[in-house]
């Protein structure tokens, strides 16, 4: 597509932006929703696998996309991944118990994976990598975009609106850019000479499945040394070694092995799998803290995350620029998750909204420094014919990262919140209930679940339909509910930070090679670059 004139690729661009806003703003129109949903489904020990199935989906499908994608084009791919997006959302706004959320949840984020991963192969495809940097922080600029308005929109809808409209009110912007992609996007003509690796695509999919469900049951379902985790752990080792020899052979493997030969692939691999494990699997908790120990509305949680968004699209934007223009890339990897890291630790020690603000602003300016990095770095190191399989599977150490921390962060909030919450009751922290009339000490014994503190509406209701001599203890249960929350997820904070702070070191020794200026030499110059590595 390098072909292609200057306007031409610029409305492709247009075209492909609409595709991942409407997948970006379906996903961070859910985060601030979540909880809420969660409390009317019912389910809270579930709550990890609505994200996770999510994940997982769209973590397979990335890396089978790759190589498909290289062979039969970009085109087909991406409009199967607008609609079967499209149908799962349609799908999960249908739900009636956790477990049809958990379903269809499967099948959005099996076109999300398709989706967002052809786009950042598309991307490719049309620019060389100096080019491709400015781009590439738009297109970032465009997912904070939309993470600006979806935490805020997705809680005033959930606040005025039957909660189904967090996945159905954007599906008009899915045809619209299904039809933007059908008309506009280029046709590739399909590589005759290339097979498809079908037992290799197997056996991965299989490897990973066992790897996630693994880590997503572990600690809760099942505990850490049961059977049931070591044999799913067990099977996950099997599939992969058995994988590695079927790619060994290969004549078109999924995921070829030479290109973890490649020092810049490795580093940029468990570079972006550590940054997304530290970054997904806290994150995602911190509504617990702003709408359950704090008490705001899920609006006015979704202005809570407005800095990070802001700060987000500001930065990744100039960085897009600025690497464009230098070459350059390591020193935005390494300032920006510093950056991340710091933070996660104000997370950690926060204590009221303005500082929820001012971890949010630092988080955000780390993510617009680093996100742009590591896929571009990965792609700048390997001959064009492997640009597809190259950014599969640097977006699948990531989603495999998000995926993982989020089961373990899932894990850790578990098993800790039922920790805090024996040590309080040891403590007296809560209400003697033994002091109390037995119908009305079981009463509040109803409520000893952390959950209620994240429906403020449904609370509000319990309070007022109390009986007088119970509103005191009702209080003090609160209190105690809100101090058990908040020391449970300064805990998943401090891990995140941990995570981060490794991603930080594993970064400082990153190789940066200079980014290549066009499309021609790209084998040339990248085959000397790996000679000098050895």
């Amino acid at each position: 597509m390098e072909s292609l004139s200057h306007k031409k690729k610029v409305v492709v661009m247009i075209a492909l932006m609409t595709s991942m806003f409407f997948a970006a703003i379906n996903q961070t129109l859910v985060g601030t929703a979540m909880p809420r949903i969660i409390a009317t489904l019912g389910g809270m020990e579930y709550y990890s696998w609505v994200i996770t199935i999510y994940m997982l989906t769209s973590t397979v499908a990335t890396v089978l996309v790759g190589k498909l994608s290289d062979i039969y084009g970009r085109k087909p791919f991406l409009l199967s991944g607008i609609v079967i997006f499209m149908i799962g959302a349609f799908l999960t706004g249908l739900s009636s118990t956790i477990f049809e959320m958990i379903t269809y949840r499967g099948i959005q984020g099996l076109g999300a994976g398709i989706l967002m991963s052809c786009t950042s192969m598309a991307v490719g495809d049309l620019f060389a990598p100096r080019e491709r940097a400015k781009w590439t922080g738009l297109m970032m600029a465009i997912f904070g975009f939309s993470s600006i308005i979806g935490p805020t929109l997705g809680g005033v809808m959930i606040d005025h609106m039957d909660w189904q409209w967090v996945f159905w009110a954007f599906l008009p912007l899915g045809v619209i850019a299904f039809v933007m992609i059908w008309r506009i996007f280029p046709k590739t003509a399909k590589v005759q000479s290339e097979s498809i690796d079908y037992l290799g695509s197997l056996l991965l999919s299989l490897s990973l499945v066992s790897l996630l469900i693994g880590f997503s049951w572990a600690g809760t379902k099942y505990a850490w040394g049961s059977i049931e985790i070591v044999g799913l752990f067990a099977a996950a080792i099997v599939f992969a070694i058995l994988f590695v020899m079927v790619e060994r052979k290969a004549k078109s493997p999924v995921m070829p092995l030479s290109l973890f030969k490649n020092k810049i692939v490795v580093n940029t691999s468990l570079s972006g799998f550590l940054m997304n494990a530290g970054m997904m699997g806290a994150m995602i908790y911190l509504p617990f803290f702003v709408q359950g120990v704090k008490g705001l509305s899920p609006t006015e949680s979704g202005f809570v995350n407005m800095p990070m968004s802001i700060m987000m699209i500001v930065l990744s934007s100039l960085t897009g620029r600025w690497i464009s223009k230098s070459g350059k890339y390591k020193r935005y990897a390494i300032s920006g998750i510093a950056f991340m890291v710091v933070g996660m630790l104000m997370m950690v020690v926060m204590d009221s909204i303005a500082m929820a603000l001012a971890s949010m602003c630092v988080f955000g300016i780390g993510i617009g420094l680093a996100m742009p990095v590591f896929t571009l770095a990965a792609q700048n190191s390997v001959p064009l014919d492997q640009l597809g399989v190259v950014t599969a599977t640097s977006t699948l150490f990531r989603n495999l990262g998000g995926t993982i921390g989020i089961a373990v962060f899932g894990s850790v909030m578990n098993g800790v919140l039922t920790r805090n919450m024996e040590q309080a009751m040891a403590a007296g922290q809560g209400p003697d209930l033994s002091k109390i009339d037995p119908a009305q000490a079981e009463q509040l014994g109803t409520l000893m679940n952390p959950q209620i503190l994240l429906n403020q509406p449904k609370l509000a209701e319990i309070e007022a339909s109390l009986p007088e001599q119970l509103q005191q203890g009702f209080l003090q249960l609160m209190d105690m509910l809100r101090s058990v929350l908040s020391d449970t997820v300064s805990m998943v904070f401090m891990l995140g930070a941990g995570l981060l702070a490794l991603g930080l070191i594993l970064t400082l020794f990153l190789k940066e090679i200079p980014l290549r200026t066009a499309h021609k030499g790209a084998e040339k110059q990248v085959g000397s670059t790996q000679e000098a590595e050895a």
